[in-house]
């Protein structure tokens, strides 16, 4: 899949998450890269302070950043619709980092789908 196709793919999989989340999303930059260090199998990654952890002294800070690994993501989603849905459930993943929660509250909210 040629990076702009995954972009494509990335900008719709934006579009789909609920309003609720985009709207509060601030100060965040969407990265797409190849793949992370070698021998990991990471699909994306969230860096930032998160929302829950923010106090008064927040301000004036770089933006948070979502990483997106292509190579990991295909390699594990093999077709375009497998792809697809990986991009999405890693957005949410990752923004749910952004939000506070912890792997563990993910894998539950998860789980409940």
């Amino acid at each position: 899949m040629t990076k702009e196709q995954f972009e494509e793919i990335v900008r719709d999989s934006l579009k789909q998450l609920p309003k609720i989340l985009r709207d509060k999303l601030i100060n965040v930059e969407l990265v797409i890269e190849d793949s992370p260090i070698p021998q990991e199998s990471l699909l994306g990654l969230y860096q930032g302070v998160p929302l829950k952890k923010r106090g008064v002294w927040y301000g004036n800070v770089l933006p948070d950043k979502i990483t997106l690994f292509k190579i990991n993501i295909e390699n594990f989603g093999k077709t375009e619709q497998g792809i697809k849905k990986i991009i999405y459930d890693v957005l949410l993943h990752e923004i749910g980092h952004y939000f506070g929660f912890g792997e563990e509250e993910l894998r539950t909210m998860n789980d409940d789908k």
